[in-house]
Parts: C-alpha cells; structure tokens; sequence
C-alpha cells in the first residue's frame, strides 16, 4: 500500500492556545522573525537620533559657554550658539551622507557579485539599501533639536550670571533626558547611563568654560 506525502498528516503546533499546521507554524515564525528584524532597525535609528541630539546639546551649549567666559553680552552668546548650530548641523549631514553613501556602494557592489539584481526587480531590493539623504537629513535635524535647547534656556536672560546658570540648568536637564532615553532604547540601567551622560556633559562645559577664560586673560 503507497502512502503519499499529500495524504501524510501534518505535525501540529500549538501557538497562543491554539493548533496550526506545520506550514502555518511556520509562517508565523518568519513574520516573527521580519518583526524582530524591523524592531532593531528602528531601535538603531532612535539611537542614532538620540546620539545626534545629544552631540548638538552638548557642542553648542559648550560653545556658548567658553564664549560666555569671556564675553558676556548675550548677542554675542546666543550668536555663537545659532553658528555652533548651522554649522554642527551641516558636518553631522554631509559626515552622515559620506558615510552612508559608502555603505550604499558597498551593498550595491556585493548584490551585483551575487547576481541578486540580474533578476530585473530592483524595486524591492532598493527599499531594502541604506538611504543617503535621508540618513543626512535625520542627523542634521537631530543635532539641531538639541542645539536649541542651550538657545531658548539663553535667549531671554538678561543678567550675564543668570544667564550661564539657565543654560547650565537646561542643558542638565535634557543631557539626563537623552541619557535616560539611550538607556531605555539599549535596555542598559537607565540611572547609571544618565549620570554618566550628565557627568560628561558638565565636564565638557567646565573644561570649555575654564580653558576660554584662562586664554582670554593672557590678552592673546
């Protein structure tokens, strides 16, 4: 008596209480897998931005900080912080559009060794590489949402101490906000990442602060 594989009853699996063929099981399990897949590639862009904010608070307040050592009319403060801001925001775009880019070609170049895209639908797999520009743009933005922090805690403070006290103020609360958000997203303890985060940040604007203004007295 033959027995074919149509007539072969499939194993069962039982997921979420539930029996589903061997096929269907399966299925499930590769849309598991996409799942997981595009969960990591948005937790590596949510890093990303929340790095790119970070270096735009941090750099700008800095900025602002050293020349507030030795200048201390705000036009001038708040000047230096909206330069630190256009120009940090162009270095981040095109360091990111170089980088990305690169990746870009590289990918190509090994789908072409494979012979992937001999098959004449590129459509699906030009979704799938790395986008320069929009890699550029998104660091760009993320640099400049931080770099406005030190602006706006700066802007509408008249009195010259007052004003370094608010910046410094801002400043720590949004560098203990992205550090506590990077640790969310990286799943690391979220009270340690944020002191580090903070501690670094009044190391940088201390150091900026006491270097300008030991300069700036030498008369150079």
């Amino acid at each position: 008596m033959e027995t074919t594989k149509a007539n072969t009853p499939q194993n069962p699996q039982i997921v979420n209480n539930q029996i589903l063929p061997k096929n269907d099981y399966h299925d499930i399990e590769g849309q598991n897998d996409e799942s997981v897949h595009d969960y990591s590639k948005r937790g590596q862009w949510l890093r990303a931005a929340v790095l790119g904010a970070n270096d735009g608070l941090l750099s700008t307040a800095s900025l602002m900080m050293g020349i507030g050592a030795v200048r201390p009319d705000g036009k001038t403060m708040i000047l230096t912080g909206v330069a630190g801001l256009v120009a940090g925001a162009c270095s981040m775009a095109i360091g990111e559009f170089v980088s990305v880019y690169s990746q870009y070609d590289v990918e190509v170049a090994q789908m072409k060794r494979e012979r992937q895209m001999a098959s004449g639908n590129d459509g699906g797999v030009k979704e799938k590489l790395p986008n320069p520009m929009q890699a550029a743009a998104a660091s760009a933005l993320a640099f400049a949402v931080g770099a406005v922090v030190p602006l706006l805690a700066a802007a509408f403070v008249r009195d010259y101490r007052v004003r370094l006290g608010a910046v410094v103020a801002a400043v720590s609360v949004a560098l203990v906000g992205f550090g506590w958000l990077g640790a969310v997203i990286g799943r690391a303890p979220p009270l340690r990442s944020a002191s580090r985060v903070l501690i670094g940040g009044w190391l940088a604007m201390g150091i900026t602060f006491g270097l300008t203004k030991l300069i700036g007295s030498t008369g150079i």
